[in-house]
């Protein structure tokens, strides 16, 4: 409460001065008082502190009692003493003394009382305003301000001091700061959530092997990153180890984040000792796979406080499995797996501790440290490298004789392509067709990535298909001199016939260069390849001909040129043979061996185009092959397969009958699981065993003795069947042994316009034909392929009668021939016309004419073995097997005419003429044959 000071006691100090306290300054003003607040009660109290604070408190006495400016000064002279305890004993020294001094100043003393006190009284009275003080009379800050003056004020703060924050402010300031950082670390931590992984980081390469699990390519196309994720257990020891070192020894025992070392990091890189991270491993996960690389504040703060949250929602396993999945190793490999591949062509499983150590320094500086890439920083490599190394040692991870006896492994040279080159493309497409189309994996499956397909591919057997398509057309083509060698492409498809996996693919010469898949691609004709599908039919469905003799590898035909198919209900057919050559009577057996068109015309409309349809797609030709129209064209081969659906339905003839859809996969895993389940393929018998086994004992002769005897450089029992399309456009074999079914095209394509050319001229033969390079082909690589394994012989169960020869047939005709004067077809099959001896008995058409001028012999022998016609056109013939003369003839050798049907006008039989048992002796004939034909040769 507000008190007025008394009049000043005698003998204090303050008194000298007591009539200055009422003056005024030039203004008229009366100076205010300027009071010290009191010290407090922890001031000094010591020797100095006393008797500074007396003389302090004398000064301060009597300057107060001059004016209140001057206690003022007194205060400071009492800070100035030196001592904190001093200055605080002189601060309580000149309250008290301000007090003596209010006292001595009746002015002072008299205006708290009265109204219309001078400003000097009213001062004096505010000074004692207040709870006593902490000073005392004797300065020692224990004293009450007069008799309980007032609180002064804090000094003024003079020079460099004024500049400098009190300890109260450094309280308070770092008390705010906690304050303020742990609200933000809270804030921060309720505010962000995990996010979900970056789409970058979700992406991977398609990755396809051989059988024996080597890497075939990396396809990116889809992802546009090359990366394998792969699990913690399926990457070494030693490379775990390896990024720990280089990255964070302490991950498994450290929090999420490292404070100190971000501080240091922060350091080194602001004072330019270096860039570093001051990340941990947690950190540099979630960098890489929710956030992204941008050098931001804000990024850098979300990584703090979702590494903080992943550390608690995950294990060290799975976030140190992460890392290595997403770390960057340069060459354009992403995680462990790849940069395994680029660098050293290995799996991560199978890293070593130096190959290991060399990747994981790769991280700091992927770039800079790719020894291959740029040999002026090996040095920093190796040292890298060896900090790596010698940190695994010392966290017991790597013994002291491994980092003795470790030596830098060099890298191997980067690969500069798309990495689909040569066949890998080829192969690559043709097993994400097959995942694709068998509904193993869908297309956007496919296209997000992570898969990890072990195809049936064996390398081996790659690597010898493409040596021989190599050596026996690729290394003999001349674009620069011949046109024709600028169209020459190629395919090829090995199936195993046991089990239906593709085990090799000839694609083309190199899948950048040429796109399109000689393999798989499906727009040539096949040719006489599809013959062997309509014998098969023949014997499955026990068909018979025109006249019902069943149809056996013995069965005769008509081989002539343009013969008129018989029994079709279809438009009129009549192919040529290959170089319009006609053959004439002719088993069956050797027109497949010749390749003669219309006797397979005449055989498939026998059969029943539909039936041959069926037994087609039943062996593996999809039914939905273009062209695969039922009529008896299809036996030529008009249907456009492709060469690998060629070699799954040759597959089923080799595996006796039974059928297996082929494949071209063995496993498939997504991001390192378990395999997914793939299809079934049950065997299933498509065909009978007879009927299988019957073809392949007709196919055997082909090549042995017909157009495919370039197959026998295999070494070992083959089957096979020649083929080339319509205007020579393609030229094909199709063949096998008991372990391997192989069929090869070379093809002819305009590189500019895409449109099918012929081969006439390419390699600098007349004419290209599955006899040439297809069969050659076939041969070297058969050898190669199965080179090793012992050659096995064929176990045939055929047909019955199948290898023996048929009786003459006597069914009459059911359809004219076309051409007057001239069968169009037709053979004679045991026999040629005897003389007069006999006349010849038609089997499945036209009656022989009878003679009209001495049909009986006369002289003649009775043919041993009767003569059978087999067709008729009119005839007025003399045989050429005994010529007759003017009506006299002889047969002099019978046996089976190799040949012809019976040419009109009195000419000769062309190529008959023997009769099969042996020569007539003698027998002259006294007249001709006049006789008229009434039919065709149907059916043969």
């Amino acid at each position: 409460m507000l008190r007025r000071v008394g009049a000043p006691r005698s003998g204090e100090p303050g008194d000298a001065g007591a009539s200055s306290a009422g003056k005024q300054d030039p203004a008229g003003r009366t100076p205010r008082a300027s009071v010290p607040r009191p010290a407090g009660r922890n001031s000094g109290t010591g020797p100095a502190a006393k008797s500074a604070g007396a003389t302090a408190a004398v000064a301060a006495t009597g300057a107060a009692a001059a004016s209140s400016p001057a206690a003022a000064r007194a205060a400071r002279a009492a800070r100035a003493a030196g001592a904190a305890g001093a200055a605080a004993g002189a601060v309580a020294g000149a309250a008290s003394a301000a007090g003596a001094a209010a006292q001595a100043s009746p002015a002072g003393a008299g205006a708290a009382a009265r109204p219309g006190s001078s400003e000097a009284e009213t001062t004096a009275l505010a000074a004692t305003d207040g709870p006593a003080g902490g000073g005392s009379d004797s300065g020692k800050g224990k004293g009450k301000a007069a008799d309980g003056g007032g609180k002064g004020k804090r000094p003024r703060r003079t020079g460099l001091r004024r500049l400098l924050p009190t300890w109260r402010m450094v309280l308070g300031t770092f008390v705010v700061g906690v304050l303020l950082v742990v609200g933000l670390f809270f804030v921060g931590y309720s505010l962000v959530q995990i996010p979900s992984a970056n789409a970058f980081a979700t992406k991977q390469a398609n990755v396809y092997l051989y059988a024996d699990g080597s890497q075939i390519a990396r396809d990116t196309r889809d992802s546009q990153v090359n990366r394998e994720n792969v699990g913690l257990a399926e990457i070494s020891k030693d490379a775990q180890h390896a990024a720990l070192a280089a990255e964070d020894r302490d991950f498994y025992t450290e929090s999420a984040v490292d404070l100190k070392a971000m501080l240091r990091a922060g350091w080194n890189t602001a004072t330019g000792k270096g860039k570093q991270s001051g990340s941990t491993i947690t950190q540099q996960y979630v960098k890489n796979y929710y956030l992204g690389q941008e050098q931001t504040v804000t990024r850098k703060a979300k990584e703090f406080f979702i590494s903080i949250k992943l550390d608690r929602e995950k294990s060290k396993n799975e976030i140190l499995e992460g890392y290595l999945n997403t770390s960057y190793f340069g060459r354009g490999a992403y995680g462990i797996q790849a940069a395994a591949q680029a660098y050293y062509g290995r799996d991560a499983a199978d890293l070593d501790p130096a190959r290991a150590a060399y990747l994981a320094a790769l991280v700091n500086a992927p770039s800079e440290y790719d020894v291959v890439a740029h040999p002026e920083n090996r040095k920093a490599a190796v040292a890298r490298w060896n900090y790596v190394l010698d940190g695994m040692v010392k966290k017991g991870w790597l013994s002291q004789g491994e980092r003795a006896g470790a030596k830098f492994p060099m890298p191997k040279q980067q690969i500069l392509s798309t990495g689909l080159s040569g066949q890998r493309g080829y192969l690559v497409d043709a097993v994400r067709h097959y995942l694709i189309t068998n509904k193993i994996v869908t297309a956007d499956q496919l296209q997000a990535g992570g898969y990890r397909i072990t195809t049936t591919i064996q390398k081996k057997k790659q690597d010898a298909f493409v040596k021989a398509v190599d050596d026996q057309l690729m290394s003999k083509l001349d674009k620069e001199n011949r046109k024709a060698d600028t169209y020459v492409r190629a395919g090829g498809a090995s199936v195993d016939p046991k089990t239906g996996e593709v085990v090799a693919m000839y694609g083309g010469v190199d899948y950048v260069k040429q796109y399109t898949n000689g393999a798989t691609r499906g727009d040539f004709q096949v040719g006489s390849t599809f013959k062997p599908f309509v014998f098969t039919s023949a014997v499955e469905n026990g068909s018979t001909t025109q006249d019902g003799r069943t149809i056996t590898p013995n069965t005769i035909y008509d081989g002539t040129n343009k013969r008129l198919v018989q029994g079709w209900s279809g438009a009129p057919y009549n192919p040529e043979n290959e170089d319009q050559k006609s053959y004439g009577p002719i088993t069956v057996g050797k027109a497949t061996d010749l390749s003669v068109n219309s006797v397979y015309a005449q055989m498939a409309a026998d059969v029943g185009p539909a039936k041959v349809k069926q037994t087609a797609v039943d062996l593996g030709i999809p039914a939905g092959t273009p062209d695969l129209y039922p009529s008896p064209s299809m036996a030529l081969g008009t249907a456009n397969a492709s060469v690998l659906d060629m070699a799954e339905a040759y597959a089923t003839l080799a595996n006796h009958g039974k059928h297996g859809t082929y494949t071209l996969v063995q496993k498939i895993t997504k991001d390192g699981t378990e395999p997914m389940e793939l299809p079934g393929r049950p065997a299933r018998q498509a065909v009978s065993r007879e009927a299988a086994d019957t073809t392949t004992s007709v196919l055997r002769s082909v090549v042995e003795s017909g157009t495919a005897t370039a197959a026998q450089n295999a070494g070992r029992p083959a089957a096979g069947k020649t083929g080339t399309a319509e205007s020579d456009t393609a030229a094909w074999f199709a063949g096998y042994t008991p372990d391997l079914a192989t069929v090869v095209s070379v093809m002819g394509q305009d590189p500019v316009t895409a449109k099918h050319m012929p081969l006439y001229g390419a390699l600098g033969v007349n004419r290209m034909n599955g006899g040439g390079p297809p069969t050659q082909i076939w041969a070297q690589y058969t050898r190669d392929a199965l080179k090793g394994k012992p050659a096995g012989a064929f176990d045939l169960q055929l047909q019955t009668g199948a290898d023996q020869p048929q009786a003459p047939g006597t069914t009459a005709p059911t359809q004219p021939g076309t051409d007057a004067g001239q069968g169009t077809g037709g053979t004679a099959t045991d026999g040629g016309t005897a003389g007069g001896g006999a006349t010849a008995t038609p089997t499945d058409g036209g009656t022989t004419g009878t003679p009209t001028d001495g049909g009986t012999a006369t002289d003649g022998g009775t043919p041993t073995d009767g003569g059978t016609a087999t067709g008729g056109g009119t005839t007025t013939t003399t045989g050429t097997g005994g010529d007759t003369t003017g009506g006299d003839g002889t047969t002099t050798d019978g046996g089976v005419p190799t040949g012809g049907g019976t040419t009109g006008g009195g000419g000769p039989t062309t190529g008959g003429g023997g009769t099969a048992g042996g020569g007539t002796q003698g027998g002259n004939t006294t007249g001709t044959d006049t006789g008229t034909g009434t039919g065709g040769f149907p059916g043969t």
